[in-house]
């Protein structure tokens, strides 16, 4: 055991992670940044492009999971086989595990401490039959806890390594730093950082509102020397749509700039893990 507590990886989840190309963490400081957003569009431009059916997401939000949510998939049950628990398949071409499909109502809280939620994950990467699959997407809690610790120790040295999350204040790049000291420290490769909520386009006069002051996505990337993968600025449309958890491909929603976005950089991602 290391300083930061490594473990020997279970055997099942090397060898269920071994028919898996790519392993993708997404990661942030701090909540209230759009990680889940990013996990899920980033899955669904990758399904999209040339990877449908290939793709997992895997929600790692013990406490506030929130992806079959914005997929309209809660009333969904995973089919479960011994030990086996297969996921979910969303009509996007995207396979689905979350602690969400367990739980009896929406307001069902999840109350455990470290111990559990470390559990929960390790059950998820050992017990999940993802198959085969291009990129799996693990969508981590906000910090540097049990949840995204558990993640990055078991796939040590069998992860591509991370996207870190911000929005363009300097509080959040304050806090955003922290995240990325996190993967460093445990030897996870840093793929690049997101600029979320990067203004808004008002839709009366089509003038661009800046919703926060500040450069922290690109200044982080400077300062750090890793990759600025792009900015993503805020759409109502996309809002409304993950809300509800429909049409969220919809021709709408693929003309926005918001969404342009997200497929751009969606293909910075694919070519730097396949490098």
């Amino acid at each position: 055991m290391n300083k930061v507590g490594f473990y020997l990886q279970d055997p099942k989840i090397t060898e269920k992670m071994g028919k898996i190309k790519h392993k993708i963490a997404i990661l942030s400081g701090k909540g209230g940044v759009g990680k889940s957003m990013l996990s899920l569009m980033l899955s669904l431009a990758l399904a999209k492009n040339k990877h449908r059916g290939l793709v997992g997401l895997l929600d790692a939000d013990i406490t506030g999971p929130s992806i079959p949510k914005m997929l309209n998939l809660r009333d969904k049950k995973p089919t479960i086989s011994g030990e086996t628990i297969f996921p979910i398949e969303s009509e996007y071409g995207i396979k689905v595990m979350s602690i969400d499909f367990f739980l009896k109502s929406d307001d069902t809280p999840v109350i455990w401490r470290g111990p559990l939620k470390s559990k929960a994950i390790t059950q998820f990467l050992s017990q999940v039959e993802w198959g085969e699959l291009d990129f799996l997407i693990i969508d981590l809690p906000p910090g540097t806890g049990d949840e995204a610790l558990t993640v990055t120790q078991t796939l040590q040295g069998n992860i591509d390594g991370a996207i870190i999350v911000t929005i363009p204040s300097q509080v959040s790049k304050f806090v955003v730093k922290k995240a990325i000291s996190f993967a460093k420290e445990l030897n996870v490769p840093i793929i690049g950082i997101v600029e979320n909520m990067s203004g808004v386009t008002c839709p009366k006069c089509g003038a661009f509102i800046e919703t926060f002051p500040g450069k922290a996505g690109e200044e982080i990337a400077k300062e750090l020397n890793i990759n600025f993968l792009g900015k993503v600025p805020i759409d109502p449309k996309l809002s409304k749509s993950l809300d509800k958890g429909i049409n969220l491909l919809a021709e709408d929603l693929e003309t926005s700039i918001t969404v342009k976005n997200l497929f751009e950089i969606s293909a910075k991602v694919e070519e730097l893990v396949e490098k």
